[in-house]
């Protein structure tokens, strides 16, 4: 059932990852502004001639990030149209479309007029959720027709509020992140997990930013430790669940461990690349648990 529906679910769910991935790698390489401020056009051309290393990196962003951005509304009516008897499937392809249009909104408006770095670090995070909405669309997929005992609710009230502050908790976490990046806080604490030596450094400028994030990403790791144990004690039965919460904490564990990685290779390219990976994964696998955590006793 829904065989090419599925197949172009896993395609353009691969496809939003690379988007995200090209983000960070033009927020790495500092190609943001390598087209000069103008979009669509790079330099006053369609495609630009005798282009820069970082040329192309931006270009390449631009000119994915548009297929996939017809890709994902595609996918979102063809899900409408074949799944959208399923209770949340139209919530979904809605907030696809909305956030990829707003992601490319932003992308444009920040390459034309410039913009803060508070205001470029939302655009990993509206990328962000387009990315999850597209993957639990292709989940949604897979999904229908199964047994219900294959897709069974959280029955258990404080579990689900768990897990949906950890959704919300660590979207937060994610906009500190990608904050850092743009605000070029990353080297601002030297060591790890000490902060220039100091647990508690002194909190100025960019120090500040850097170890707020990480005392937020710090939290967030016992929060989703905290529901991995409770999921143990409550919700082993229920498989969906057990697979995802697992998920989660394993990659939570290799989002802190690459993030130590990055410090201590000194922000090398693939290590700030795995760190943005890790993370777009962790966020679609809680989103998925929240979606489980929302669904109503049968």
């Amino acid at each position: 059932m829904h065989r090419l529906l599925k197949f172009y679910g896993i395609l353009t769910s691969l496809g939003m990852l690379l988007v995200l991935i090209q983000g960070a790698l033009v927020t790495q390489t500092g190609s943001g502004d390598a087209c000069g401020a103008e979009w669509p056009l790079c330099y006053g051309q369609l495609i630009p001639e005798n282009p820069t290393i970082e040329t192309l990196i931006e270009y390449t962003h631009r000119l994915v990030s548009g297929v996939l951005g017809i890709m994902v509304v595609v996918h979102a009516i063809w899900s409408w149209i074949s799944i959208g008897h399923l209770r949340e499937t139209k919530f979904f392809a809605f907030i696809a479309v909305l956030f990829i249009v707003l992601q490319g909104l932003l992308g444009a408006a920040a390459v034309v007029w410039g913009q803060s770095d508070a205001i470029m670090a939302l655009h990993f995070g509206f990328s962000l959720i387009s990315f999850a909405s597209v993957v639990l669309l292709t989940i949604l997929a897979f999904e229908d027709g199964k047994a219900v005992s294959l897709t069974r609710p959280v029955l258990n009230r404080n579990f689900k509020n768990l897990i949906f502050f950890n959704l919300i908790y660590m979207y937060a976490v994610v906009y500190t992140g990608a904050f850092v990046k743009h605000s070029g806080a990353g080297g601002a604490c030297a060591g790890w997990p000490l902060c220039n030596g100091a647990v508690i450094p002194s909190l100025e400028g960019r120090t500040a930013i850097q170890f707020g994030h990480r005392v937020a990403a710090g939290l967030l790791f016992i929060s989703i430790l905290i529901m991995f144990i409770q999921m143990l004690k409550t919700q082993v039965s229920n498989k969906p669940l057990l697979y995802s919460g697992s998920l989660s904490m394993i990659f939570i564990t290799a989002q802190v461990i690459s993030g130590a990685v990055v410090i201590f290779t000194g922000f090398t390219l693939y290590a700030t690349m795995a760190h943005a990976i890790i993370v777009s994964l962790l966020f679609a696998t809680i989103s998925y648990m929240s979606l489980l955590a929302s669904r109503a006793e049968k």
